[in-house]
């Protein structure tokens, strides 16, 4: 289904619900923009949030009919967004320029997270294979992690690439934990995160969090964030100093705590040092999906500044576009879009 801006800008709020592009073998979510400006799903928590709301952009649901959308990444060079639709066991692509909604990969591995390394390949986490890939320019596929001291990773979940060339990934049990999103299985390793250097060699960066998720560093590199999905009773964002190696972590701190049962996921951070976050119920009791639905925004101190209003819990999402400052939000079922103040740091 193709929707040209032109035909989109003449169709009424209640039809551009449904001319969203969609594919039909799974849940597509209506969704009516808002006719107001400043967009009310927009929320400004702290004043200092405010400069980074583009009062005349309003939040679009660019595309819808998935299962469970995870691991987003923009390919600038080409203008277009892949995402994983996990338990379709498939990647998807939005192109940016003409609007479409189509299948990227077909048979993905049930991969989740996804990155570009400095040469603009495309890096991969797979939960079936239970292994990170690299598709290299002509296509075919280089596995570089799948076992760790002669034992196999757990499910390698999300993943990013630093400026020296190294590769950073969490590898959770999620994958192997059923049927969904990947084969059952038993796990062989601590929940860990670990390191590729730039010569190929596996590290073991830490396994003391249970369940890490989402990961990202500050713009200058000198802090590692990471999710402690497991934690109890709340989510955790850990902020880690990076020794003058590059490699060593020390000086472990609580940066952010949902203790407001938000089920943090995945996140990016903007060239201010923002955290831009996945959020959504974690599930508790009590707890109302329909308030904590969205993206939540913190200040490098850990300040909750902002947030954005979502129908569906936001897993992962990214900064995109030619100016790096559209967010790209993978969103169960969608993937929703709002134009922002800044850019993302990578």
């Amino acid at each position: 289904m193709n929707f040209s801006r032109r035909n989109l800008l003449t169709l009424s709020a209640a039809a551009l619900a449904t001319a969203v592009p969609k594919l039909a073998s799974a849940q597509a979510i209506g969704f009516t923009p808002s006719p107001i400006y400043p967009d009310p799903a927009i929320q400004i928590l702290d004043p200092s949030f405010a400069k980074y709301r583009v009062a005349s952009s309003s939040l679009e649901q660019v595309a819808t009919g998935a299962r469970w959308l995870e691991g987003p990444v923009w390919f600038g060079d080409g203008r277009y967004l892949l995402v994983s639709d996990i338990p379709n066991n498939r990647v998807m692509r939005y192109d940016e320029a003409n609007e479409t909604w189509s299948v990227y990969n077909a048979n993905a591995n049930y991969a989740n997270g996804h990155s570009r390394d400095r040469q603009g390949r495309l890096l991969s986490c797979e939960h079936l294979t239970r292994r990170v890939t690299r598709t290299e320019y002509d296509g075919s596929i280089t596995v570089l992690a799948d076992k760790y001291n002669g034992k196999k990773l757990n499910s390698p979940n999300d993943i990013v690439c630093k400026s020296d060339g190294s590769i950073w990934f969490t590898d959770p049990p999620f994958g192997i934990a059923g049927e969904w999103e990947g084969d059952k299985a038993t796990a062989e390793l601590p929940h860990s995160v670990y390191r590729i250097s730039p010569d190929g060699k596996l590290d073991l960066v830490t396994d003391e969090l249970k369940g890490p998720n989402g990961l990202a560093f500050s713009p200058d590199e000198k802090k590692l964030y990471i999710v402690e999905g497991r934690a109890a009773p709340y989510r955790i964002i850990w902020s880690y100093d990076v020794g003058a190696d590059g490699v060593k972590l020390s000086n472990k701190t609580a940066l952010v705590t949902a203790d407001d049962n938000g089920g943090i996921d995945g996140f990016k951070v903007d060239v201010d040092g923002n955290l831009w976050c996945g959020w959504g119920s974690n599930g508790a009791a009590g707890a109302r999906p329909e308030d904590l639905n969205g993206v939540k925004v913190f200040n490098p101190a850990g300040k909750a500044i902002g947030f954005i209003k979502l129908p569906e819990r936001c897993p992962n999402l990214v900064f995109g576009g030619p100016k790096k400052n559209r967010l790209y939000m993978a969103s169960s079922h969608s993937v929703y879009a709002i134009y922002v103040e800044t850019r993302g740091a990578v």
